[in-house]
């Protein structure tokens, strides 16, 4: 049986992040800023400003370094899987035909 992880991935190419998220962190694969809005688990492109907590003006760009105080980092739960991820496609394909 699956277990349950919780993890917090990159908003721009959806790597694993570090839980400690400081101001100037940013995406190792990518390079994107992680204290910004578009990281946050308050973002919601609905609500007023963009933001489900009561701020006193928007933020602007989304994407980029702010300095928040309300800021924390969006994690989700992932199901963890046993299986091996295979990278190579060719592999894949013979080894579903035996070949």
């Amino acid at each position: 049986m699956p277990g349950y992880r919780e993890v917090i991935r990159c908003s721009q190419c959806g790597t694993l992040v570090p839980t400690d998220i400081g101001f100037d962190s940013r995406c190792g694969k990518c390079g994107t800023d992680l204290h910004a809005c578009a990281q946050c688990g308050s973002f919601d492109p609905g609500s007023r400003f963009e933001c489900m907590q009561t701020i006193p003006a928007r933020v602007s760009p989304k994407n980029t370094r702010n300095t928040c105080a309300l800021f924390s980092a969006r994690s989700t739960v992932e199901r963890e899987t046993t299986t091996p991820r295979t990278d190579d496609a060719r592999k894949a394909f013979d080894d579903l035909f035996k070949l």
